[in-house]
């Protein structure tokens, strides 16, 4: 990767508001670069969930620009939504799991609405499971996981496509410490396989632990670039425990 390389995602002087409300995002602009690792913080309310919303796809902005692999997504017609949020991953802090289905079978929706047959899922599901260490727990079902199981098969879900793009919602908001260690080391693992990431925190704890990970600072709606996230950074060093 090189200093000039395009970015997977651009904003530019984008703005949001829900209605007649002020905007709760104005002339935000940045770009996301491919293998980087981003943390997107701020104050409760300073538009954090909105930001996600727009980058994967839930939410169309007021004003501004964004470009996302290429493509100019606020034109792009609905019939093409999809196919791109199959590149995208999402993680939120409550899971949404399917609480009738398995770990498996819960990690195995985004295949099987992608059409792959039946034959082919079982492995790269076991595999994904494997990765998280829920292979023993495949057939239980979400009310007979923990929170930090829940959220494990809910990474393996939002990655089992092998996403360009994994945006994660206070992801460690509903566990323990330990747990928000563990959670951050596979979505560091994944970056490391080529994913850009970008968690979404109130954890000042956390920024510390991946290093040279980029810091977004959100404030009132405005973002900041307090480490350079804004433009091509350095490759990133190991994960901290």
């Amino acid at each position: 990767m090189t200093a000039g390389e395009a970015g997977i995602v651009q904003f530019d002087n984008v703005g949001l508001r829900y209605g007649a409300d002020r905007e709760v995002l104005s002339d935000v602009s940045f770009t996301l670069f491919p293998g980087c690792f981003y943390f997107l913080t701020g104050a409760s309310g300073a538009g954090k969930t909105s930001l996600l919303k727009l980058l994967y796809l839930a939410q169309r902005p007021g004003r501004g620009m964004i470009r996302m692999f290429g493509q100019d997504v606020i034109t792009l017609p609905r019939s093409r939504l999809p196919a791109f949020r199959r590149r995208i991953g999402t993680v939120f802090q409550d899971f949404r799991l399917v609480p009738h289905l398995s770990a498996f079978d819960n990690v195995a929706l985004p295949l099987r609405i992608a059409g792959m047959d039946e034959a082919s899922v079982r492995k790269p599901v076991a595999d994904m499971l494997e990765w998280v260490g829920l292979d023993h727990r495949a057939e239980a079902r979400p009310e007979t996981l923990s929170g930090g199981e829940q959220q494990r098969v809910a990474i393996a879900r939002a990655v089992i496509t092998r996403p360009q793009l994994l945006v994660a919602d206070e992801p460690t908001g509903n566990v323990d410490p330990d747990m928000a260690l563990k959670l951050l080391r596979l979505f560091d693992s994944l970056n490391r396989l080529g994913t850009t990431v970008v968690v979404a925190t109130h954890d000042v704890h956390l920024l510390r632990k991946v290093p040279e990970s980029l810091i977004m600072r959100l404030d009132k709606g405005r973002l900041s670039d307090p480490t350079g996230a804004l433009r091509y950074p350095p490759r990133r060093g190991s994960f901290e425990a």
